[in-house]
């Protein structure tokens, strides 16, 4: 943030120099040209983001919150009154609390302040004007979402009387207006289902925004006359549409009378057809966070299975953003059971539907999604191959190991640590390895800090002990995600190429083959396809 009369800039630092167990942080404040040392304004709490300055320079908002709790669990927002000098004299919590999520503070033209909130169950926007603050526009859809990572924008002033807002709903993202006066929301029509980040100046709203088949893109919006200029495509590659497979949402019954939610994309391949009455083999994906979800976005990796004869089915299990802080908390204490039981709900409901194959079913996952990929294999008898990418598969190793902003995730998912260490250790897949019935893949990068490589490891030694079929690719070099063209590839190939192997069907590719250790196809699986 520019405190422009001050000539500084305000901005969220993390200090690992202190010598403290954890990192520091704290909003300061930067000289602008260098000549000064920073100065903290608000410190104290474990964590702080979004400082924004008031439009007269006299207030400073920001959201703040403290360990065990992640922002979408329990924030609060602050307001610090400044003196001439710009030192916080006073300050007052407005909104939040350990029960409530609180986001996005901004300041109006005219000054007053506002703030996203799920007090009502949905993250919806607020104006702060004291105890019993009202939604500026009650809705049962999300105008925020977790905040993985600083910067999030679902909202911005157009003028005094008005906000240009993002918010989503089962079907996916939609951009609209808020009449400040009436609380009225007018809905802006766009061929888009995922939008984010959006910011105003003047009468241009600009964006990321993307659909099932559409690629990721910078657009800007002309406010009066709806004219749309596309200015940056993430991924030019065009994609011939026989090739698309577009998602179709479906709610699913699972445990407890509940139903969840996910996206069914069935095989596409215009220049294919499948023999009648064969059933596709099915891939179940779980995501990551695992407070995150799986939107309608331009998935190229679900293309590529689809596009192969392969349906998907990219689950939103209890715990997902994107239903209401109800849903949200439905993995609170039960990571590894509700997510477990979830994704093999949606698979089930499909297989019963007739539209996969059940014999041929694969979970697949990346970071929390690998967690729950491993769990599923190993606690579950269902599944008939997996493959795990930068998995947890040892919460405790997990607790021991991760970053701060993660480090007390798992009170809130699993419950306190070390105290419920029996808990840990019943929902870590690295403990019952010898209940697997399938082969499993794992991918991990060597340089991963926030699931080391360590976690893939010993699985893979428990693997190697019990005789199990697996493969293992570890990539030199990657983090947590992988970042290089070669090795996001790889991944993509390689799973492919494993669920061939398993399931006994040949790919147009050339591929280069992953070694499954201990594997012996089954009988008859080669006649399949």
């Amino acid at each position: 943030v520019i405190d422009e009369p001050r000539n500084r800039v305000i901005a969220v630092r993390e200090d690992h120099t202190t010598g403290a167990r954890e990192a520091v942080n704290t909003i300061v404040a930067l000289d602008a040209l260098g000549q000064r040392e920073p100065t903290s304004i608000a410190f104290g709490n474990d964590f702080y983001s979004s400082p924004k300055l008031s439009p007269d320079g006299a207030r400073l908002a920001w959201q703040t919150w403290n360990h065990p709790n992640m922002p979408w669990d329990g924030s609060e927002i602050w307001v610090g009154e400044l003196d001439r000098d710009g030192n916080i004299t006073s300050s007052r919590k407005v909104a939040g609390g350990v029960h409530e999520s609180v986001l996005q503070p901004e300041w109006s033209p005219s000054g007053e302040l506002y703030f996203v909130s799920d007090r009502n169950d949905w993250w919806n926007i607020y104006r702060a004007r004291g105890e019993g603050d009202e939604p500026v526009c009650r809705r049962a859809a999300e105008f925020g979402a977790p905040q993985w990572v600083f910067g999030q924008r679902f909202y911005d002033f157009s003028g005094p009387d008005e906000i240009v807002c993002i918010y989503s709903d089962p079907g996916g993202a939609k951009l609209g207006r808020i009449d400040l006066n009436s609380g009225h929301l007018r809905p802006i029509e766009l061929l888009y289902t995922t939008l984010a980040s959006v910011q105003v100046s003047g009468n241009k709203a600009a964006m990321y925004a993307g659909s099932s088949t559409l690629a990721e893109r910078l657009l800007v919006i002309d406010l009066d006359t709806l004219a749309q200029e596309v200015v940056k495509v993430a991924n030019p590659a065009h994609i011939e549409p026989g090739y698309f497979s577009v998602p179709k949402p479906i709610e699913f019954p699972t445990e407890h009378g509940l139903t969840a939610h996910a996206s069914y994309y069935p095989p596409r391949n215009h220049g294919y057809e499948a023999p009648a009455g064969e059933k596709p083999p099915l891939v179940v994906r779980c995501h990551g966070g695992p407070t995150g979800s799986a939107g309608p976005g331009y998935p190229f990796e679900i293309q590529y299975w689809t596009s192969r004869g392969l349906a998907v089915v990219d689950v939103n299990y209890g715990g997902s953003s994107g239903y209401g802080r109800a849903y949200r908390q439905r993995l609170n204490g039960n990571w590894g059971i509700v997510d477990v039981d979830d994704c093999i709900n949606a698979a089930r409901y499909l297989v019963e539907k007739g539209l996969a194959d059940p014999d041929r079913v694969s979970i697949t996952g990346g970071s929390a999604g690998g967690y729950t990929v491993l769990l599923s294999l190993t606690k579950r008898d269902f599944y008939n191959a997996g493959a795990s990418h930068y998995g947890i598969g040892d919460l405790e190793l997990f607790a021991q190991e991760t970053h701060k902003f993660e480090s007390h995730y798992g009170e809130t998912m699993v419950g306190p640590y070390p105290e419920r260490a029996d808990v840990y250790r019943d929902r870590s897949a690295i403990h019952f390895a010898d209940n697997m019935r399938c082969p499993v893949i794992l991918f991990q990068g060597a340089e991963d800090q926030i699931v080391p490589p360590d976690q893939a490891e010993t699985f893979v030694e428990a693997c190697q002990k019990k005789h199990l079929p697996y493969a293992y690719v570890l990539f030199e070099g990657e983090q947590h995600g992988f970042r290089q063209e070669k090795n996001i590839r790889r991944s993509i190939e390689g799973e492919l190429n494993f669920l061939a192997q398993v399931f006994g069907f040949e790919t147009a590719d050339e591929i280069e083959p992953v070694k499954i250790e201990n594997f012996q196809p089954r009988p008859g699986v080669g006649e399949r396809i």
